[in-house]
């Protein structure tokens, strides 16, 4: 059984003759860090109110910094997989 037929790991959109599907975990791992990301600049923003939390906002503005910067090497890495997907299933034909 090729990795091509197991649906359940992979989200699908038909578009006229094309089809996209993406890998669910890493739409999860996605969402995950963009959630953290607005956690943490809300945070960070609410902490600067305050004269005494601004140290702790500024940490919490600069891991909202790294997380954006998680954002792209997500991506990639999904490319990347995904590609490898494509070429095997394609092998596989």
């Amino acid at each position: 059984m090729s990795q091509m037929s197991r649906k359940e790991n992979y989200g699908e959109i038909e578009i006229g003759k094309y089809e996209l599907f993406f890998k669910k975990s890493y739409k999860v791992i996605n969402t995950i860090n963009d959630f953290l990301i607005g956690i943490w600049f809300l945070i960070g923003s609410i902490l600067f109110f305050y004269e005494s939390l601004k140290n702790i906002g500024v940490w919490l503005f600069v891991l909202g910094s790294v997380q954006l910067l998680i954002r792209p090497t997500i991506k990639l890495v999904h490319d990347f997989h995904l590609r490898r997907y494509l070429k095997e299933g394609y092998r596989n034909k």
